[in-house]
């Protein structure tokens, strides 16, 4: 998972009647769990929680391990800066659009049918990427993995739930870290196929992993395949839920909370897209320090969450999200004005524990702000109205940098994150 994928469990809503056509999954889970079995590694549950978890990584390991490489491909495929971003934009802005209706299909089709075409498609995906000959190539495979990946997260994350009520907490812990895990692996992985091969290599243990997850997933999970056939009352209902969830987004409150968190996304997708770059181009940073750098996102991102959350918690949610970006801010402006290896890598580090802190809190306070009885659908929209703005901030970063540079490109970003912490702050002094 990446930052801006929310991981929390859907409420039960006691009041609200479920529609019939929303039990495949969560029917096959339950029948096929004891109520007293709920192993995060091992049985049932615990082997379908680590084989979801494991595909999640990998997922996030192909999107993210072309980002240190960047430089490779670029002069590999002869493209520009703003060529590059837009190949960018569209992965994410196809795994954007993906993210509502996955979910809904996955209420009307099975959990399995779902992650196993994501799954197929990203295999596919990701055998493009590493085959292209050319930029129009490179564009297709783009293309077949953002649609891939948006088929995934969301059917996951509900089959996690239909897995694990008890310990559902911990399931999604689990889970949501294998996302920060594929982060991390990816700066590696780059670095090390860099070394003794080409950029193309690096998709190859991607591929061969989502293929086993692939494998076990079939023969593991007992819901049954379905066929994409959804009767009347199912597309009216779903319908109906759009317009609903149109109109509750319509109020001025809900409004301000995803103009700041697509800013957000806007700049998280801009800094995993082009840091590596950024720090080559415009600080000198060599390669595996530059990779070294996008990796210590992930992992102080997985350092940082729980304790966000936590304190959220504890003070206020939109308080710790707001003061989180305005230390983003801050480090950000050392990294673009700073020079010395020392001090650049440390304004890295802030930055990253500033911008990974902020999700968690601001996710927590979505979830106060949707009603229980519509809380997936509003989710899902969420996501993919902030994901889908958030995946034009490659496209900015590419155009700016190859206009200006890289230094002005980043600079950019902070008035982003400065505005998007104001309205948070705003609509915390309001409440």
């Amino acid at each position: 998972m990446t930052s801006t994928d929310p991981v929390l469990p859907r409420k039960p809503n006691s009041n609200t009647r479920r529609p019939s056509f929303r039990t495949v999954g969560e029917e096959v889970a339950a029948e096929n769990r004891p109520a007293d079995d709920e192993r995060l590694v091992t049985g049932y549950s615990g082997k379908l929680l680590l084989a979801v978890s494991l595909g999640w990584a990998m997922i996030q390991t192909g999107r993210l391990v072309l980002s240190p490489m960047l430089p490779t491909v670029m002069e590999s495929l002869r493209i520009t800066e703003l060529q590059a971003g837009l190949a960018f934009t569209l992965l994410w802005g196809l795994y954007a659009l993906g993210q509502y209706p996955s979910g809904r299909l996955s209420d009307h089709l099975s959990r399995k049918t779902l992650l196993a075409t994501g799954l197929s498609l990203l295999v596919v995906g990701f055998g493009v990427l590493a085959s292209a000959p050319t930029y129009s190539i490179f564009l297709l495979g783009a293309a077949v993995v953002g649609t891939g990946a948006g088929l995934y997260p969301t059917p996951a994350r509900a089959f996690v739930s239909d897995l694990f009520v008890a310990r559902r907490g911990q399931a999604f812990g689990l889970h949501g870290a294998s996302g920060d895990g594929g982060g991390a692996v990816a700066a590696g992985l780059a670095v090390v196929v860099l070394a003794v091969a080409t950029w193309r290599f690096a998709f190859l243990p991607v591929v061969l992993a989502l293929v086993v997850v692939l494998a076990l997933l079939h023969r593991w999970n007992r819901e049954p395949y379905t066929p994409p056939r959804i009767e009347t009352d199912a597309g009216r209902a779903v319908l109906g839920d759009v317009r609903k969830t149109a109109v509750r987004f319509a109020n001025r409150r809900t409004t301000a909370l995803l103009v700041a968190y697509s800013l957000y996304a806007f700049v998280w997708q801009s800094v995993t897209g082009f840091l590596p770059t950024f720090l080559q181009e415009a600080k000198a940073f060599s390669p595996e320090l530059a990779g070294g750098g996008f990796a210590a996102l992930f992992v102080v991102g997985a350092l940082v969450k729980p304790m966000s959350g936590s304190l959220g918690d504890r003070i206020s949610r939109p308080v710790v999200a707001a003061g989180s970006l305005v230390v983003a801010t801050i480090a950000l402006a050392g990294v673009v004005l700073m020079n010395g290896t020392l001090a650049v890598t440390a304004s890295v580090v802030v930055f990253s524990a500033g911008l990974m802190a902020y999700p968690p809190a601001m996710q927590a306070h979505l979830m106060d702000v949707f009603p229980d009885g519509s809380m997936g659908g509003d989710l899902g929209a969420t996501r993919t109205i902030y994901i889908g703005l958030g995946s034009l901030g490659t496209t900015y970063v590419g155009f700016v940098a190859g206009q200006a540079g890289y230094t002005v490109a980043f600079a950019g970003l902070l008035v982003c994150l400065l505005v998007s912490a104001s309205i948070v702050l705003g609509l915390a002094h309001v409440r």
